[in-house]
């Protein structure tokens, strides 16, 4: 039986198109000292490279 990841299920979530979408690191604290122009585009959610893709998707056997 196959598995899922539960530590990749937790930090990545699948578009509708099937493509990998995670959220920017360091967006938790210290906010005072980042730019507005900083937040503001750590606020949006990125998609995961496509190299880096691949093995990640193999942890999510069932999609999520």
């Amino acid at each position: 039986m196959q598995k899922t990841k539960k530590s990749v299920a937790k930090r990545f979530k699948l578009s509708a198109k099937g493509k990998l979408v995670r959220r920017t690191p360091g967006f938790r604290h210290l906010l005072a000292s980042k730019s507005t122009k900083q937040k503001r585009r750590a606020s949006r959610d990125k998609l995961v490279a496509v190299g880096h893709a691949a093995p990640l998707l193999r942890c999510l056997p069932h999609g999520l």
